[in-house]
């Protein structure tokens, strides 16, 4: 099935997705908030479209029915039509209703996420997309946030806001599945106005970036060590818990055993030279994924004077909220 980007003329509204993961519980709350009280979010003058990602999971306040909806957006999946599957198919509608090129369009995606890794307020992106760069630097420049550039994954793929000419991840945590909290709440509600800011200065065409985007860039993922029979062989160990986006240097303690052994961290070929940093620590939906962490490299991208222009020439094509 081909979804089309609808054009580089079509308008189309800014969509706020919660509830991709049934079970993160602070982006459905906020998405409730906002509609049955408007004015607690900021719109900066943005048609808005608010849309629960995932309904039954969310219904059941579990991650996923049949399948994780934020890696069901791989092309060969879509258009299979012998894949059937609840996520599958709300993954489609969603392309087909709010895409760039669906019956009510929508441009820029924003999708709401908690963890109970100790990721703070972050961002996720998810490719380079030149106004997805632009709108992350906005973001960075004013309120610091680090930014988990998860690309070229080789095991990991098919998520939502990738299928958007411009998206950003907010990632907030620590936070228990199925809790809401409300300081989760108030820094996703502050990532997601800054960001709709942003966005209204670029339709405007006055968007300050800044010089540099500061990136930590995936490298891979790295399992518990495990029996042959699968079961863990061991946990993360209690001097890496927490330590998201601080650096790993070889021969700190990764794991630990229930003998007391300790496997350390060996970097591999090509991650000599400079440290890694470390993300999604021992976050607990991740288990059924073979990831325990993941690795990252920090590096400094310059700030092109196309992004700037890329996400203007979007932003301009956004409809205003008129209400």
């Amino acid at each position: 099935m081909d979804y089309g980007n609808g054009g580089d003329h079509r308008q189309g509204r800014v969509l706020l997705v919660g509830g991709t993961h049934g079970n993160e519980r602070n982006g459905l709350w906020l998405l409730d908030q906002w509609r049955q009280h408007p004015g607690q979010l900021h719109r900066h003058g943005l048609a808005i479209e608010l849309v629960v990602g995932n309904p039954a999971a969310a219904h059941a306040n579990r991650r996923y029915q049949e399948r994780d909806l934020n890696r069901s957006f791989r092309p060969e999946l879509l258009d299979d039509p012998d894949a059937s599957q609840y996520e599958l198919r709300r993954a489609r509608e969603l392309l087909a209703r709010h895409g760039p090129g669906g019956n009510e369009p929508c441009l820029v995606a924003i999708d709401l996420h908690s963890t109970t890794a100790a990721m703070g307020n972050s961002l996720v992106l998810y490719n380079r997309q030149p106004a997805s760069l632009a709108l992350a630097a906005a973001l960075q420049r004013h309120l610091g946030l680090p930014i988990y550039l998860h690309e070229s994954d080789l095991h990991q793929s098919g998520y939502l806001a990738a299928c958007w000419p411009a998206s950003l991840v907010i990632e907030v945590g620590p936070v228990a599945q199925g809790l809401v909290c409300g300081a989760i709440c108030q820094q996703s509600q502050i990532a997601v106005e800054t960001a709709l800011e942003a966005l209204s200065q670029a339709r405007e065409g006055a968007i300050p970036l800044g010089s540099e985007l500061v990136v930590h860039r995936h490298l891979r993922s790295i399992d518990l060590p495990r029996h042959d029979d699968g079961s863990p062989a061991g946990l993360v160990h209690p001097g890496l818990q927490d330590r998201d986006w601080r650096p790993l240097r070889a021969g700190d303690p990764l794991f630990l055993a229930m003998d007391g052994t300790v496997t350390a961290f060996t970097p591999e070929q090509g991650e000599e030279s400079e440290h890694c940093w470390p993300v999604f620590i021992n976050e607990a939906a991740y288990g059924e994924k073979g990831i325990a962490l993941s690795l990252t490299r920090r590096e400094v991208l310059p700030v092109a004077a196309a992004w700037a222009a890329s996400l203007t020439a979007l932003a301009k094509r956004l409809k205003q909220d008129l209400s």
